[in-house]
């Protein structure tokens, strides 16, 4: 169907599954909007000058953000007078020769260097320690000191198995490390795992989304924010519950904006405020798309929202509440 490898799938092992998600009428009619659009008063900053922040983090002094980005590195905010600095690399491979490539890190013409770059997704600081704890797609899960430089390799492999895609990770009060390696069967969900207490070792759904999350953060109120790039559609639902027709039309030697045109999607983004229960308290949107896309991560910080993105070039605020 694809013998010069156009369509999304080219080149690549694609076996779908069928997903059992809630149905497309339940989680729509019953999902809360913002008719007032309010994520477009939201403000980009830095517009070219970090490349694909996807992961958003503040030391323990308030510094930051720190960020990873699509060229490999970890760069920190150190004010108007400094502006960013490379904080942390993720491998010695990384030259600035091979992988930095400004405003192109967030297209293809980086996607054949990333491997030996890197790509830093998830980050979060051990706030006892000050150290910084980095999930890569390619390295799996890292850790360099307060002081930055070269990443220590934490794990490259679980129970024997390669990581083959770290996309975040949290830190235990314990000092257990909780990360995520994105699955290549599975559909993505917001999920709940429960480490302590009667309920030890079992999941739980928390809630039913109208499209697909990325990382969830939470505030300084026990509360959760969830990006979502948003949103499903009836046509969507016709492939989720048949795998070979998914198989099929994936395959198909289309660009994978126009397969989603086509099936209805228009992305735009929500981000969602949940409680410690799954009850929504807010929902917040851009629906015209007109300041935030693919939005990665949400980090509430002293009344303001910090919105990563893992695609464009640029960090969004807004105020908040």
């Amino acid at each position: 169907m694809d013998p010069f490898e156009i369509g999304p799938v080219g080149g690549i092992e694609f076996r779908p599954v069928k997903h059992d998600i809630a149905p497309y009428k339940e989680v729509m009619a019953s999902w809360p909007r913002d008719n007032k659009s309010r994520l477009g008063n939201g403000k980009l900053e830095f517009v070219d000058e970090v490349f694909g922040p996807e992961s958003l983090e503040f030391d323990g002094f308030g510094r930051g953000p720190y960020t990873g980005l699509a060229d490999g590195r970890i760069v920190r905010w150190m004010g108007e007078d400094i502006g960013w600095e490379t904080f942390a690399i993720v491998t010695s491979n990384w030259s600035e020769k091979l992988c930095a490539r400004g405003v192109d890190s967030t297209t293809s013409k980086q996607w054949k260097h990333e491997k030996w770059c890197g790509r830093p997704l998830g980050l979060r600081f051990n706030k006892d320690g000050g150290d910084l704890y980095i999930a890569d797609a390619y390295y799996g899960l890292l850790v360099v000191g307060p002081g930055g430089g070269l990443a220590t390799p934490l794990a490259t492999h679980v129970e024997g198995k390669q990581i083959l895609f770290a996309n975040d990770l949290d830190i235990h009060k314990n000092g257990s490390i909780f990360f995520t390696d994105t699955s290549r069967k599975y559909n993505r969900v917001l999920m709940k795992y429960w480490v302590e207490g009667p309920r030890a070792g079992t999941t739980e759904l928390v809630a039913h989304l109208p499209g697909f999350p990325d990382n969830v953060r939470i505030n300084e109120r026990g509360q959760f924010w969830v990006a979502i790039d948003c949103c499903r559609t009836k046509a969507q639902e016709i492939l989720v519950h048949n795998p070979w027709m998914r198989s099929l039309y994936f395959r198909l030697p289309i660009k994978m904006k126009i397969l989603a045109r086509i099936m209805g999607m228009k992305m735009y983004t929500v981000i969602s405020l949940f409680d410690e229960n799954g009850e929504i308290v807010e929902v917040l949107e851009d629906r015209k798309g007109v300041v935030m896309k693919l939005v990665s991560e949400v980090r509430e910080v002293e009344g303001k929202l910090w919105i990563g993105t893992v695609a464009h070039n640029h960090i969004a605020t807004l105020s908040y509440p």
